[in-house]
């Protein structure tokens, strides 16, 4: 076995894409996208991915999943497979390999990221990620709400992993307080998830269509979104001004509470689609309304994550790190 056969991943619950770790740079090759209801296992995943691209056995293998890693493996909330260390130890006869939470592979891409993968939101502009020391933030709407941290010491990359996103919504407007409201008919507890998230932008449409005491049949966030930027329709315009607007409020919390002074960036799937719509809502004012802390969130930097993988650019560095430190 070669030590550039750097296997990695990023697993989610509908998808799992692959690819082949560079052993020189953070960066990868010959990625691939399979269906997770097509293998059983995770490992039979692998098997095929390895066999279609003519790969040997890899001698270092390292996965990011959409979940919690406990105990050195991951259950998934909608997809049956469970991924562990062990198993995947015995069943490529390698030592080498790592788990870790989709978001955390993200963190890890952002010192590797360049301008062109990258697009500002608001002011200020924001600076290179230079020097021994400085902290960002990751925030990302998708299935769910995914929040972490990053840490550069000197010459180390600490990710602050936690679950921020399930922390209590908050709301800020009279608006955002009849919303609440109503999703508390819904939830015994309304965090924030279930407001910054694709099922949250149904939550959204939901509060407001009963707010305005209109009877609308429930959309999915796609055609929520569809409904507002093709078709001008107004409660869906609502929930989607709504949606960025508290993104920019979480996003700021998160800000504060890391102290990520050197930036927030904005990954997953929804806010990609729709880059302008972001660029044009609320977002930035929501993420400055800190009271009296708002003269230091105007200092704060956020942009979009453009770049295609950004999950398997970070596994990429990981891996390489496996093999350094083995």
């Amino acid at each position: 076995m070669s030590d550039s056969a750097l296997l990695i991943g990023d697993i989610g619950g509908t998808n799992a894409r692959f690819a082949m770790a560079n052993a020189d740079a953070p960066g990868f090759s010959n990625a691939h996208t399979l269906k997770c209801a097509d293998f059983a296992t995770a490992e039979e995943a692998i098997k095929h991915y390895l066999g279609a691209i003519d790969a040997p056995t890899p001698s270092a293998i390292c996965l990011a999943a959409a979940g919690p890693i406990v105990d050195r493996k991951v259950r998934f909330t909608n997809n049956p497979w469970i991924i562990a260390v062990r198993d995947l130890q015995d069943v490529f006869a390698i030592e080498r390999v790592r788990l870790l939470n989709d978001f955390e592979a993200i963190a890890y891409s952002i010192p590797f990221l360049t301008d062109e993968d990258v697009t500002p939101i608001g002011l200020p502009d924001p600076e290179p990620l230079v020097g021994e020391h400085y902290t960002v933030g990751v925030i990302g709407p998708g299935t769910g709400l995914g929040a972490v941290g990053l840490r550069k010491y000197r010459d180390h990359l600490i990710p602050i992993v936690g679950e921020a996103s399930h922390g209590g919504f908050a709301p800020e407007t009279k608006v955002q307080i009849d919303i609440l409201k109503h999703l508390r008919e819904r939830f015994d507890r309304v965090s924030s998830e279930r407001l910054v998230s694709g099922p949250g932008l149904e939550n959204l449409y939901w509060a407001l269509s009963r707010i305005h005491k209109e009877k609308r049949a429930q959309l999915s966030a796609a055609e929520i979104f569809s409904a507002s930027v093709e078709h001008g329709d107004p409660r869906a315009t609502e929930a989607v001004e709504n949606f960025f607007e508290i993104l920019g409020q979480v996003a700021g919390d998160l800000a504060l509470a890391l102290g990520a002074s050197n930036g927030i960036f904005i990954a997953g799937g929804i806010a990609k689609r729709y880059p302008d719509k972001l660029a044009n809502s609320r977002f930035r004012s929501g993420f400055e309304r800190k009271g009296r802390h708002r003269s230091l969130m105007e200092r704060v930097p956020t942009q979009l994550i453009t770049h295609e993988e950004p999950g398997l650019l970070g596994a990429a560095y990981c891996a390489e790190q496996l093999v350094a430190d083995s």
